[in-house]
């Protein structure tokens, strides 16, 4: 009897050992993600059919957890500018942000953008939409 009662105290040290660990594992783990956000002319723009054409840009960005519900976590418009006056791939505007709190297990960042082009008063609008990985930063590029 005096056999087991000497490795009660080794067992309830190992219990609660592990039940730390597992309790550390299953928690929530927030972090800080960082998005750069590039955005440049895919094309020289200057025939012109596109002297009066300009493009304006809405990014939101939203948090998706498990269940599939969106939290809007950041919003911009850039203002309209004419086509030929976006830089280059090689000097794109950029724009860090960085979103806190993200739960690494349960949620996800989404990057939702709208290109809105206007002609001559006739509108057209684009959308896409990037998932960012599981880093902790992602990058974005947004081609006009």
């Amino acid at each position: 009897m005096n056999k087991y009662i000497a490795w009660l105290p080794a067992l309830m040290i190992l219990g609660t050992v592990m039940y730390t660990q597992v309790k550390k594992s299953t928690e929530s783990q927030l972090v800080s993600k960082n998005i750069s956000v590039a955005v440049y002319k895919g094309s020289d723009y200057v025939s012109g059919a596109y002297k009066n054409t300009s493009a304006q840009i809405h990014i939101v960005i939203e948090k998706v957890n498990n269940k599939g519900q969106h939290t809007i976590v950041w919003d911009s418009m850039m203002d309209a500018k004419s086509l030929s006056k976006y830089p280059s791939i090689e000097n794109a505007l950029k724009q860090n942000i960085t979103i806190h709190n993200v739960n690494q297990k349960k949620e996800y960042l989404l990057v939702d953008y709208t290109l809105i082009y206007n002609s001559k008063g006739t509108e057209l609008q684009l959308h896409d939409a990037e998932v960012v990985k599981d880093s902790n930063s992602g990058r974005v590029d947004i081609s006009i």
